[in-house]
């Protein structure tokens, strides 16, 4: 059990099933919770490791439950909407728990100016509090049904909620006229590299591949064409039939600190799903270590395009 729930479990908290869990990660310790808890975990790594501790993991909350845990996300945005969620879906106690730097302690004042809050308990860098649900307290904090940016579909807290990604753009302007017929987007976000790839005639299909599931619903609304076909999957293990081109801007952190394996694991994955003339496109943050990653994956390996923000490699012919 994790440190914060067990010690507000022991100071007087007591949870009822159906109890559902917002969007805890791996660290969050829930071994002492019933297996029948729901767990609500939209990122496909993270849904399938407490699938695979038994729980009822899911991608969106099913159906009403009697009390709800939030584990607090960094984006506020996220955290407002799903403080929102868990009370419209539960018509007891709204547990919220998270670490300071997430934001605990400012959404801990917000929530004390609409409702009684219990606790505060503090442990473990951060705080865990509860309140009775009241869905009417926080209706102003539900997420927008559609978020339209630059014309695009978004959502809170997925990556580049507000905008285009400059990255993503960089790449986009670096890519070549041809690129052959079967294409894939790995970490395809809310869409726009494959929507805008679309509106070339020369592809045939293009593999949609995103770990998070509200980015991949933007992504269904954005790119409407049937070439396109959606994949809820860890791009990092994601295998298919060899495809001719694979693109890239993958994500180099699932916390705070900056993890360069999740692009290593990636490019590894592009290697494996490609044909054997193959080409990869990927765009980079430019501090970030991956040269090494592509020279041992790939024969030819080029830097084509840049600025002092970002770097854009192709790299080509897939080492077996």
């Amino acid at each position: 059990m994790s440190p914060r729930l067990n010690l507000a479990l022991q100071s007087g908290l007591t949870l009822s099933q159906p109890l559902t869990v917002f969007g805890p990660t791996p660290d969050d310790d829930l071994s002492g919770l019933p297996r029948e808890t729901q767990i609500v975990q939209p990122f496909k790594p993270f849904h399938d490791c407490f699938a695979a501790l038994g729980f009822t993991a899911v991608p969106e909350a099913i159906g009403p439950c009697e009390d709800a845990i939030v584990h607090l996300p960094r984006a506020k945005a996220l955290a407002r909407a799903l403080i929102h969620r868990a009370c419209s879906q539960a018509t007891g106690v709204i547990v919220v728990d998270g670490a300071k730097t997430n934001g605990i302690d400012s959404v801990l004042k917000d929530i004390r100016k609409r409702v009684a809050v219990e606790g505060p308990l503090s442990k473990a860098h951060g705080k865990i509090f509860w309140f009775q649900s009241d869905p009417a307290a926080f209706a102003d904090w539900a997420a927008p049904e559609t978020q339209s940016v630059d014309g695009y579909q978004t959502a809170p807290g997925v990556f580049s909620a507000d905008g285009v990604d400059p990255a993503s753009a960089l790449l986009m302007q670096s890519l070549p006229a041809k690129l052959g017929g079967h294409i894939a987007d790995l970490g395809a976000g809310w869409g726009y590299l494959s929507a805008e790839l679309l509106k070339r005639d020369e592809i045939k299909t293009l593999d949609l591949v995103e770990a998070d599931h509200a980015a991949l619903n933007c992504a269904r609304a954005n790119v409407k064409d049937d070439r396109a076909m959606f994949h809820w999957a860890d791009a990092g293990t994601w295998v298919a039939d060899p495809r001719d081109t694979i693109i890239m801007n993958p994500p180099f952190h699932t916390s705070r600190s900056a993890d360069p394996t999740l692009g290593q694991g990636f490019i590894a994955s592009a290697a494996r799903n490609l044909t054997r003339n193959g080409d990869l496109w990927m765009v980079a943050n430019r501090h970030l270590p991956y040269e090494a990653a592509l020279t041992e994956h790939f024969i030819k390996v080029d830097e084509v395009a840049g600025d002092n923000l970002f770097k854009v490699f192709h790299a080509s012919r897939p080492r077996r």
